[in-house]
Formats: structure tokens, sequence, C-alpha cells
């Protein structure tokens, strides 16, 4: 399988053609959140990835309004929204938990989710299947410029208890364009950057 794939657009519309330039060499697109910015023209980018040629599965970030973006992925053939619910192409399944985890922003339009939710929520995710979270785990991937961690603890414990097949991540933009292995599994932290992952 050919994955492409990317985060934190945040109304790069440029990129986003970019992204639907490649999409034709691709087998699934995976968009790990933040279309928009501070909760403003997610449309923006939604309207252009709308034209992509694979299937493209998203989730939300802290940046996006979830129910806008589930919205606009209804309205979407190719667009698949996941937010603790799983969808599968060419045999290879994808789960997806979108927000930021846990919550680090205090602004209205930054969407959070707590440690124990995410937890509850992880319950769900299969074995060996590609996770895609806007959070990077705990540890991995997610240093900010001051040295603070910014990712998830609920993550990192689902990575240590059920691996998946690989992590795909953003969020933490002084990671962006960078990939760790933890255990078996490969994660990568795209950014707004076209990503092609191949197994």
């Amino acid at each position: 399988m050919r994955i492409l794939a990317f985060s934190d657009l945040h109304r790069d519309r440029e990129t986003a053609a970019q992204i639907v330039a490649a999409s034709a060499n691709a087998d699934v697109l995976v968009g790990a959140g933040d279309f928009a910015m501070r909760g403003l023209g997610l449309a923006d980018t939604l309207d252009v990835l709308s034209d992509v040629a694979a299937p493209l599965v998203v989730v939300s970030g802290n940046h996006d309004n979830s129910a806008e973006l589930s919205a606009a992925c209804e309205a979407a053939p190719m667009l698949h929204y996941l937010d603790g619910d799983t969808v599968s192409f060419g045999g290879v399944t994808f789960y997806g938990i979108g927000r930021e985890i846990p919550f680090q922003k205090d602004a209205p339009w930054s969407e959070s989710r707590s440690e124990d939710a995410a937890r509850m929520m992880l319950r769900s995710c299969p074995e060996d299947a590609i996770l895609v979270s806007h959070a990077p785990p705990y540890g991995v991937l997610d240093h900010q410029a001051d040295g603070r961690c910014g990712g998830s603890q609920a993550l990192r414990e689902l990575l240590g208890e059920r691996p998946p097949r690989l992590h795909l991540c953003g969020h933490i933009h002084h990671c962006a364009g960078q990939k760790s292995q933890l255990g078996a599994t490969r994660i990568f932290n795209l950014g707004p950057s076209l990503t092609w992952i191949e197994f």
C-alpha cells in the first residue's frame, strides 16, 4: 500500500492543491488534523481536498471545528472522517482519534480531549491498525521548541500495549517532518508536506 500523508495545513490552499495533484499515485491519503486556523477557514483546504483521486482519511485537530469537519466529509465521497472509529481499504484498517490530547491551549476555538477520555476511546482501536491522531504520543516526536513534551500519555500507552502498524500524527510543529520508532511501530509527525509511506 502507498500512503500519502500530511497534517497541519492551516488553510494552506497551495499545499492542498499539491496533495490533490499527487493523489493519483496514492492508494490512500491521510490528513492528521488542523485544516483550519483558530477555528476558521476549514473550507479553504477541504474544498480543494474534496477532489482527491484516492480515499482520504481525516481526523480533527485542535484548530478545527470537529462537527464542521465531519459534515464536510459527509458531503465529499472520497473523504472519511474518523473519531473513535475505523475504515478499511485494501484489507488495511485505519483508526482515527482527533483533537489535542491532553488539553493545553486555553482558547475558545481549541478543541481538546482529556487523557482519560482518550484512553476510553482508544479501547476500540484494533491491533495492527494504522493509527491516525492529531496529537503525537508522549515523549516521541512531541518536543516543543522549549524542550517541553506536548504529546499524549494515552497514545503512548496504546503503542506499548497494542502496537499499531503505523502511527501518523502532527500537531507539534517543531517536530514536523520527522519520524521515529517505538517498539514495532513506526511513527511519523507529518507536518504540512507530502509524506509518502509504503509497506
